[in-house]
């Protein structure tokens, strides 16, 4: 009886091979488009974080032009008013 037995395969099949080669054909696959991604954020992250730079530089000599404005201003008017105040002196 055991000699009309079928016997079994012991080795790796294609079938197992075929299913090993497509898991790390997907796994490839899947890590390559992580790594994409996680590139373009970065570049895109790197852009965002040069122009929140730029904008706050901009605020900044902003806020530094408006306090010079102010202080031509006010030294205007004092310079005026001074300018005035000597002009009824001398007459």
């Amino acid at each position: 009886m055991t000699a009309n037995k079928i016997k079994k395969e012991n080795g790796v099949t294609f079938g197992m091979v075929a299913v090993i080669v497509m898991t790390m054909s997907i796994v490839l696959i899947l890590t390559m488009i992580k790594i994409y991604l996680s590139n373009q954020i970065y570049h895109e992250s790197k852009s965002v974080n040069e122009m929140t730079r730029e904008v706050e530089a901009l605020k900044a000599e902003g806020e530094m032009l408006k306090e010079n404005v102010e202080a031509l201003k006010y030294k205007n008017q004092v310079s005026d008013t001074i300018f005035v105040i000597t002009d009824e002196e001398d007459q």
